[in-house]
């Protein structure tokens, strides 16, 4: 059996994840824009659903990746003449999937919680009082009191990230470069803020802080 034509789907269906990636990072940007620019809310809930959809996307198209991956890894064990039907097997293992979907399989989506995570902080920032000059007053306000320096680098934040256990934020580069450095050597990470007592730093607990990165631009534009 010839697996090239299989192989070439199966990368064909990674790009597409690439893509719905994509789209979803440009989604949450146009709901941060519409709530910065006091947009209607039903046009930041018509973003949600366009998230939604997203992530409906993904999650079938992660479960075509998972039964190829599995179809060809057990057409691998059998013998030629005991190969079964492989399009009724990937259908059959793909239904199973289907079968135990939930909404709930969306709402734990990693881009769908990050996009409720930065709209309710944006919202926090620009709706949290009744008027435009109590706004921009209150985001002022928030401003000073904000550190914009990296804790790593000592210099005002470009991509800043935040770390998910301990809510420390950091140059995304720089705490990157740290922790590949110390599993180069085989070492844990401690969070570099000072009086941290966070031991176990990780790529995967970081998220971009969108709204910080927005409040850093503004400033550096006044």
């Amino acid at each position: 059996v010839s697996f090239n034509a299989i192989d070439s789907a199966l990368s064909s269906l990674k790009n597409c994840q690439s893509y719905i990636n994509s789209g979803m990072d440009v989604a949450t940007q146009v709901a941060l824009d519409l709530v910065e620019s006091f947009n209607d809310e039903e046009d930041v809930n018509n973003m949600e659903k366009v998230m939604l959809e997203y992530a409906t996307l993904d999650r079938e198209l992660n479960h075509y990746i998972k039964v190829f991956e599995e179809t060809i890894n057990q057409v691998k064990r059998e013998k030629p003449e005991n190969l079964p039907d492989l399009e009724n097997l990937a259908q059959e293992k793909f239904l199973e999937m289907e079968s135990k979907n939930s909404d709930s399989d969306l709402q734990r989506n990693e881009k769908y919680m990050y996009f409720k995570d930065q709209l309710k902080e944006m919202k926090k920032q620009y709706h949290g009082n009744d008027t435009i000059e109590q706004i921009d007053e209150d985001i002022a306000v928030t401003r000073s009191q904000m550190n914009f320096i990296c804790p790593i680098t000592q210099v005002t934040m470009k991509r800043p990230v935040r770390n998910k256990v301990c809510g420390h934020i950091y140059e995304e580069d720089a705490i990157l470069e740290m922790i590949q450095t110390q599993k180069q050597k085989k070492k844990k990470v401690r969070c570099p803020k000072m009086g941290c007592s966070h031991v176990d730093v990780k790529g995967s607990d970081l998220v971009r802080d969108e709204i910080l990165k927005r409040v850093i631009d503004s400033q550096k534009k006044q």
